[in-house]
């Protein structure tokens, strides 16, 4: 009745009704922004800045990541809606595949880049090595191999074989492990080490504060402080937010022999909030981040040159000009 790693969930429907028309919506409503901000983000990370930081070099990959999560939704949306597996056995067994490897390398990335914030504003010039592009291409190269081993074997646990691309449950002592091996390893983990840094990087940007000497510089780093504040809340509230019920339904479903409509039908909203994880981080950027407004408003702007009302900014913006800019960049 569920899955991991995305938390795909099967109802079974026996006719077609508005609440599945309106889930069919929704899921290409979420499939289309997570591809389009995601695409934006990764073309804005090649063209404008050429991933020349450690911290654009995550942020591709997390983009990268996150569109490529979306790849797997027509399919998902199809089968729940149609309650019958189309694609044969082999695409069951790819799209779970690339679904955990996505998800997961998505999360991990978030996390290593947490880490990197911490490390650029604590002691920039003593993390000075760890925080290269080349380093951080090597680090998101072992994340996305990671990913893979992480997910596989649970991945291939996955068939067709009953019309349905569902996994071959062993038993409910397997099932409890799995869900507990993806929750500790997708979220618990993750959340803990990205939590734990952010609010190291609020006390240290608090105590830096302290230390300065003029007001005009008390000012400053104050209003830095309340920036990064904001998207501390942000990014720990959404993924929490978009994860904690995806989670709690998947083990509230061990102790449900018959799933009621009502908590089906929850069960794949949730679902569905998982997936929109992969939007928030496109949206995020372009609300609490001055610099990527002017990226994409650059990117973008070609196609405002017909209208004398808007006028297309020329001045370049670097991404890697200022510490303050690596640290409060959103991910």
């Amino acid at each position: 009745h569920s899955f991991v790693p995305s938390g795909i969930f099967f109802q079974v429907n026996e006719n077609i009704d508005g609440f599945g028309v309106t889930m069919v919506i929704l899921y290409f409503f979420v499939c289309v922004l997570g591809l389009a901000g995601n695409s934006l983000v990764v073309i804005t990370m090649l063209k404008l800045d050429k991933m020349s930081s450690s911290t654009t070099v995550y942020i591709f990959n997390l983009a990268l990541a996150d569109g490529l999560f979306m790849v797997g939704l027509p399919f998902i949306a199809s089968q729940n809606f149609m309650n019958q597996w189309m694609f044969g056995d082999v695409v069951c067994k790819v799209v779970m595949v690339l679904d955990g490897i996505n998800q997961f390398t998505s999360v991990f990335c978030l996390t290593v880049m947490s880490i990197d914030r911490y490390m650029a504003l604590a002691d920039p010039l003593r993390f000075t090595r760890w925080r290269t592009p080349r380093c951080a291409k090597i680090i998101s190269a072992f994340l996305w191999l990671f990913s893979l081993l992480t997910i596989l074997p649970m991945a291939l646990h996955f068939s067709a074989d009953y019309g349905l691309c569902i996994p071959d449950i062993d038993s409910d002592t397997w099932w409890l492990g799995v869900l507990s091996y993806t929750f500790i390893m997708g979220f618990a983990l993750p959340f803990t080490v990205m939590t734990a840094t952010y609010t190291a990087m609020l006390l240290t940007i608090r105590s830096q504060r302290i230390k300065t000497p003029t007001p005009v510089q008390q000012k400053k780093s104050q209003q830095m402080e309340q920036q990064v504040t904001k998207m501390v809340v942000a990014v720990v509230v959404v993924f929490g937010l978009c994860w904690i019920p995806f989670y709690t339904f998947n083990f509230c479903s061990l102790y449900q022999s018959n799933l009621g409509l009502t908590f089906s039908r929850a069960f794949e909203f949730v679902v569905l909030l998982s997936y929109s994880w992969s939007c928030a981080n496109p949206i995020l950027y372009a609300c609490l981040s001055h610099t990527f407004k002017k990226h994409f408003y650059t990117l973008l702007c070609p196609a405002a040159k017909s209208s004398p009302s808007m006028q297309c900014d020329t001045e370049q913006h670097e991404i890697n000009d200022t510490t303050a800019w690596q640290v409060t960049i959103l991910a």
